[in-house]
């Protein structure tokens, strides 16, 4: 306060000694040059301020930008939730919107429920920043069973793997929270995890995801006092998964796979489920942005897009396309033609009988 009242007082002082010695019509053209330059130079100040706040953000020393994509995200006042044919975000199951989160599940046994994006998302290279929060009253090893972040081709499909559908079609990253293998005792529990599925594999509960899982890190992440964030970005094929959990907001690298092959067009959500243990599920941000990143001719050719999800050098069981539908007149004609030959066959059938029955006559008489 001392420095802004002594600025405006030698101001008033500066103003005073030029009104004087200029007069009043030299004073006031040069005092309003002085201010028309000023005011400029705010106003290019503020406008620099604000184009930084919308336009892109440079990732990183390489040539990577990053633009925030609206329709794929979600944030407080959460007024893109609901129902209605303009949401952009559908809840399903026990979720519910409260002022400062979305819970997806309440620190009660046996609640599942799910936040699904209803716009299908078509980007090439993208990152998504997850704020979440996992607490409840469970003391060690007595809550569960933690959430799951999803880019999947299918959404608003409940089941058993976090609230969603089992052999599901896409990417799933997981934060466990509960062992559900006793034998164990090579990791530590809250875990971060991260599958790729083609549809033809199962989550194996029992042994909490190992067969099947792509990586993983330790994730200390229930009951703290300063937030968390998860992020996933996937550039050239390249599945990154990292994590801010210990209040230094500071990125720690947990998982880091090369040649993943993700299709375009899949959808973004997040899902949890309690069981006999339970904990509070929160989720209070989902940020996506679109990556803009330069490629070489080579790397175009090898980036094409893809139709079913696939890690390189991993194997995954194929899937067996189904039938097309047959259509109405494929399926008439299949019905005429297998009346007309079993009509045939019990004309063959008859005619065969009566010769046999004749002759059997004959060789009675």
């Amino acid at each position: 306060m001392g420095w802004a009242t002594g600025r405006a007082f030698d101001e008033g002082s500066a103003v005073g000694k030029m009104a004087a010695t200029l007069g009043p019509l030299g004073w006031w053209q040069k005092w309003r040059r002085c201010l028309s330059a000023r005011d400029g130079s705010r106003m290019l100040l503020l406008l620099l301020l604000l184009g930084s706040g919308q336009g892109p953000q440079q990732v990183g020393a390489g040539q990577t930008f990053e633009y925030l994509k609206r329709e794929h995200s979600l944030s407080k006042p959460y007024q893109g939730v609901g129902t209605g044919s303009s949401s952009l975000w559908n809840l399903m199951g026990n979720a519910m919107v409260m002022t400062q989160y979305i819970r997806l599940t309440p620190d009660m046994q046996s609640k599942q429920g799910a936040l699904w994006n209803r716009v299908p998302c078509f980007l090439r290279d993208w990152e998504l920043q997850v704020h979440f929060k996992i607490h409840g009253q469970g003391k060690k090893n007595l809550h569960g069973d933690g959430l799951a972040i999803w880019y999947t081709k299918d959404r608003m499909q409940p089941g058993p793997v976090f609230g969603n559908m089992d052999k599901f079609v896409g990417l799933g990253v997981f934060v466990d929270t509960y062992p559900n293998e006793e034998k164990q005792q090579e990791r530590v529990f809250p875990y971060i995890s991260a599958m790729v599925n083609n549809g033809s594999l199962s989550y194996d509960h029992e042994r909490d995801g190992r067969p099947t899982e792509l990586g993983g890190c330790t994730a200390i992440v229930r009951n703290l006092h300063y937030d968390t964030f998860l992020v996933i970005r996937y550039v050239k094929r390249h599945l990154t998964i990292m994590m801010d959990i210990d209040g230094k907001h500071e990125w720690r690298d947990c998982i880091e796979v090369p040649g993943v092959r993700l299709p375009r067009g899949y959808y973004f959500g997040t899902s949890s489920i309690t069981g006999d243990l339970s904990d509070n599920h929160d989720v209070i941000s989902l940020k996506l942005f679109e990556l803009t990143v330069e490629r070489t001719p080579e790397e175009e050719k090898l980036h094409r897009d893809v139709f079913l999800p696939s890690v390189d050098n991993m194997k995954l069981p194929e899937m067996t396309a189904p039938l097309p539908p047959l259509s109405g007149l494929a399926l008439f004609l299949i019905v005429f033609f297998s009346l007309v030959f079993s009509v045939f066959a019990i004309v063959i059938g008859i005619i065969l009988y009566n010769k046999w029955q004749e002759q059997s006559r004959k060789r009675f008489y």
